[in-house]
């Protein structure tokens, strides 16, 4: 601090006026460091990690049959808060590779580039928001970084995905949060062969970085063909089976002793300077075990079978015959092309592809999910950063690729995704594999994985719980630390922020209120031996009173209510839903949920029946959808009451049979609306049944089972109205 700077702060402190933001670096400068980035928003490292709420995973259904050990995992809701949860599983040694290293070995992310901002208002405003958007994406995907980091393998890997806007700006917190030394490489993927852009040069890449956990990291090297050009210049021999070869050099630099420097077939290596070196390409020219044979004797095994070729006049060098067939190629370099570069202009100047990466995602492997990648990208990420039975981990899945890439090389999996269809479109892809990369060849059963919940969950299901199930549960949910203790002859259940907590055993006292007479016989028991707060976890509608704690004595009595919002004394930050997507452009928006909340069915009314509208040929189904409200408790000012406002999206399967929702479609509600809020969609594509989920914009389902019937033929024009009043299923909460 100069001089001037402590002179202007104390007269500000004299006079009692206020200190602007701008004088916190002055005041407490931050560790030095030779760069780091600084933002609006920036939070600091230990208080991510430590405030980050860490939320239970809510199993909803387990595709196959599972026995006790690994299962594969894919997860609905908000990644930072489910990593939160993964981390707590990992340090209890319950997130391990086959071989027993706890962590994720390898991360592949590909999230939202932050590229969708529009705004309004002058050119300064303007360019302040975007600054400000900027900034809040660099510190969403910073947190989600740092437990990334956390999770993986000491030896583990992660790929960040990303376009040019945000690559700098995320290449500078991978330095950060991972140093700058675990930098291993930017690939450039060449994700389109042209792209027309009148006023600048095409955009045909994306950016992909790979960070390390620790110096010490798994890597596989992988190859592909060698190039068309490396080949007509290098093996420009041909036998008679019209395959090519080459001619290498079976000797090397330098004089050795032994049989390394003896003469062989009149050649002597040491006149030249050199020695006997064979290249270990050899055993992959032959049938017989020769890895015991001394030098001489591969030297006449090679010369018996006619794989080297002799020289004409005697003291000539010997050649090796090198088929092009044998060896892995060229080891893949950082430029990673889009297809085989060997037609039409760019005929002989790139590369060719091996068959197991079909960079475009052809017919085979197509979702119609935005930016789906192909499964030939994550099939070479995962080859190169992973082993058999290591578990990956993709924390913004989408089309699931990297679920489901990790399915066909056999490593264990991870997908977790804030939306809907993200969830939908994974759980098809993966009940519909097939045995190769981009989705060829027989069928491919997958093995038995979970779908979990996180922080959105079934009421339903929390009711069969047992009372310890139970117990457990509301402490996560809470973030409490599971200690049973005993102050004045009170069982206590556990720890919150240092404070005690109780957690209400409402299945042994059915029927039993929290009231303030309750509290109050709960201070006459406890007093000031509890310290300054108590929290009492119970139903919400176990709770007599409205306020969000009671003060007797001195000591504060928390009422933690189930369902409820973490309020905003526990946790700074209030709960906020997983925005679903009302249209196409909205489905990789950034999408941050804080806290939980429990699933309530929306209220829905609808027809179904089959039309001819006006200027069209064929007949459509249709289902007009008439009434449609959720029920979400969400603290939101912008909160959507009105009817149909909340819907985001329809899905239908077409021919729903098995128990399985196997998506064939998807509306979005923008769509949907300028359609006067109807669905439609062809006859002949009803089966015997369809199901259709209607979701909301908080990831709530409405389902609703159709037969053919309840539709009509081709040609009627009836329809059939249902109505489904979801209050009482939906209830209040436990």
């Amino acid at each position: 601090m100069t001089e001037e700077q402590r002179q202007e702060i104390i007269r500000l402190l004299q006079q009692g006026e206020d200190i602007s933001s701008e004088w916190a670096r002055i005041l407490f400068p931050p560790e030095k460091r030779e760069y780091e980035l600084v933002y609006h928003g920036k939070q600091r490292e230990e208080d991510i990690l430590a405030d980050t709420l860490a939320v239970p995973l809510q199993p909803v259904r387990t595709f196959g049959k599972n026995g006790d050990g690994w299962h594969n995992m894919l997860v609905f809701g908000d990644n930072l808060q489910t990593m939160k949860s993964l981390l707590e599983a990992k340090k209890a040694g319950h997130l391990c590779n086959a071989d027993g290293t706890p962590g994720v070995r390898l991360v592949y992310i590909d999230p939202p580039f932050a590229t969708k901002q529009e705004f309004q208002g002058s050119q300064d405003q303007k360019a302040y928001q975007d600054k400000v958007a900027g900034a809040q994406f660099v510190e969403f995907l910073r947190r989600r970084l740092l437990l990334i980091r956390e999770l993986l393998a000491a030896d583990g890997s992660v790929y960040v995905h990303l376009d040019q806007k945000k690559a700098h700006y995320a290449k500078v917190v991978l330095d950060e949060v991972f140093g700058e030394q675990n930098f291993r490489n930017e690939i450039i993927w060449r994700n389109t062969n042209t792209h027309n852009k009148a006023e600048t040069f095409g955009q045909i890449h994306q950016s992909l970085f790979l960070f390390t956990r620790s110096p010490r990291f798994l890597f596989q090297k992988t190859f592909r063909p060698r190039l068309r050009r490396y080949v007509e210049a290098h093996y420009r021999h041909t036998d008679e089976k019209g395959a090519k070869f080459r001619y290498s050099d079976p000797t090397g630099d330098g004089i050795r002793n032994g049989e390394s420097g003896a003469e062989w077939e009149g050649y002597k290596p040491t006149e030249t300077g050199r020695h006997w070196a064979i290249p270990g390409f050899i055993y992959d020219l032959v049938d017989d075990d020769i890895s015991k044979l001394g030098v001489i004797g591969k030297l006449n095994y090679l010369r018996d079978h006619g794989l080297i070729q002799l020289p004409r006049k005697r003291g000539g060098q010997p050649q090796i015959v090198r088929p092009e067939s044998v060896g892995d190629g060229n080891p893949m370099q950082d430029l990673w092309a889009y297809q085989p570069y060997t037609q039409g202009a760019y005929a002989g100047i790139g590369e060719a592809i091996d068959e197991d990466v079909t960079w475009a995602t052809g017919d085979s492997e197509a979702t119609g999910y935005p930016t789906q990648k192909p499964e030939g990208l994550l099939s070479r990420v995962i080859r190169s950063s992973s082993a058999k039975g290591d578990i990956v981990l993709d924390a913004f899945a989408g089309s699931g690729t990297t679920c489901v890439v990790a399915e066909k090389l056999g490593r264990h999996w991870i997908g977790i995704d804030c939306g809907k269809l993200a969830i939908y479109t994974i759980q098809k892809r993966m009940l519909n594999l097939r045995r190769e990369i981009g989705n060829k060849g027989p069928a491919l059963k997958p093995q038995p994985f979970t779908l979990y919940n996180a922080g959105l969950y079934d009421f339903s299901k929390l009711k069969d719980l047992s009372w310890e199930a139970w117990r457990f549960f509301a402490l996560q949910l809470f973030q409490c630390r599971d200690e049973c203790h005993r102050i004045g002859g009170i069982e206590l259940d556990g720890y919150l922020k240092g404070a005690s907590v109780l957690v209400f055993n409402h299945q042994k006292q059915p029927g039993v209120r929290i009231d303030e007479e309750t509290v109050r016989s709960l201070h006459e028991a406890l007093g000031s031996r509890v310290g300054s707060r108590l929290f009492i976890i119970a139903p919400a509608l176990t709770f007599d009173f409205q306020q969000d704690y009671t003060d007797l004595g001195g000591v504060r009595y928390y009422a933690l209510r189930i369902p409820y919002s973490i309020i905003h004394e526990l946790h700074q930050r209030e709960f906020t839903a997983l925005k679903q997507p009302s249209d196409e452009l909205a489905v990789n928006d950034t999408v941050e949920a804080v806290g939980f909340d429990f699933v309530r069915t929306p209220q829905l009314e609808y027809e179904c029946g089959v039309n001819r509208r006006e200027g069209t040929l064929l007949p459509e189904a249709f289902i007009h959808i008439k009434t449609f409200k959720s029920e979400a408790v969400v603290r939101d000012p912008m909160r959507k009451k009105g009817n149909r406002e909340t819907l985001s999206m329809v899905m239908l399967d077409y021919n729903y049979e098995a128990d399985i929702f196997d998506l064939d479609a998807v509306f979005y509600a923008d769509a949907i609306g300028k359609a006067g809020w109807e669905v439609r969609f062809p006859v002949e594509s009803v089966g015997q049944q369809i199901m259709a989920v209607f979701i909301d914009i908080y990831g709530n389902e409405a389902r609703e089972l159709i037969s053919s019937g309840q539709i009509g033929t081709a040609g009627a024009s009836a329809a059939v109205t249902s109505k489904r009043d979801n209050k009482k299923k939906a209830g209040a909460g436990l």
